[in-house]
């Protein structure tokens, strides 16, 4: 049984994340309302491309899916462990 260490709003770089495991080198991101659109998407893009590039693995969610489907959002997430 692995035990990892999650923290919230941390600063990877010139970005801050939402979530980081360094155990895992995984971010997980949650976006809102207002990642629904070009600009925003762009710019996620971005992040996750220069993330992804320092050697991380980047998940994202829509809060609504944390919220309604908790038990789903963290299996994905520990799936995405590394073996």
């Amino acid at each position: 049984q692995r035990q990892m260490c999650i923290r919230d709003r941390h600063s990877i770089s010139k970005y801050v994340v939402d979530f980081y495991c360094a155990a895992e080198r995984l971010i997980v991101e949650l976006d809102g309302e207002v990642h629904n659109n070009p600009i925003a998407e762009d710019y996620d893009e971005e992040r996750t491309t220069y993330f992804k590039s320092m050697g991380y693995n980047v998940i994202r969610f829509e809060n609504k899916m944390v919220f309604d489907n908790s038990e789903s959002v963290l299996k994905e997430i520990k799936d995405n462990f590394r073996p």
